[in-house]
């Protein structure tokens, strides 16, 4: 078979990304529309994300995170995006770079996306954003506890997922392996 040298993957990945970064930013615009709301999982020790040490402590490999009622200061830029949560009525800044998103679900719709991430290196300095001081009265713990990938089977965010009403027959998802040939 013939090697890929345009890497149809990664330009596959970066344009489903880049959905993802259309979506928050109008978000981020005009706010949440409908019933309309995302849960975003992504790699808690990829390059580039900011989370502060307790939040890492408790989510050493990956955090899903749900963007519906509770989420303040939703800032997107080209690379990534900057959200306001609060966990355990404790307000909390993330710094999440679009890289290290695995994946994507809007159950309102059914549309899920999922992508293959690299962690960071184990020797890379963690880097730690502290909490911010100001706590919004109404702010409830907005994230779910982290989940291994759904292609190791039933997990903790598919149990979420099933919470909030999916329909039966689950969602389309669509994978970065669908758009590679197999070799």
């Amino acid at each position: 078979m013939t090697e890929d040298m345009i890497r149809y993957d990664i330009l596959v990945q970066d344009a489903l990304r880049g959905v993802i970064r259309k979506v928050l930013s109008e978000v981020a615009k005009t706010g949440l529309p409908g019933n309309h709301h995302f849960f975003i999982t992504f790699v808690t020790n990829a390059p580039g994300v900011k989370v502060s040490n307790r939040m890492r402590e408790q989510y050493p490999e990956q955090m899903t995170i749900v963007l519906q009622h509770q989420f303040w200061d939703l800032e997107v830029s080209d690379t990534a995006f900057d959200v306001g949560l609060s966990f355990s009525d404790v307000p909390e800044k993330l710094h999440v770079p679009f890289a290290a998103i695995r994946g994507f679900y809007d159950p309102s719709v059914n549309f899920e996306l999922e992508f293959d991430v690299e962690n960071a290196d184990a020797s890379a300095p963690v880097q730690d954003e502290p909490a911010e001081e100001e706590v919004e009265e109404s702010a409830e713990p907005a994230s779910l506890p982290s989940a291994p990938r759904k292609k190791a089977g039933k997990d903790e965010a598919a149990t979420a997922k099933e919470e909030a009403e999916v329909p039966a027959g689950g969602a389309d998802v669509v994978s970065l392996d669908s758009f590679r040939k197999n070799k």
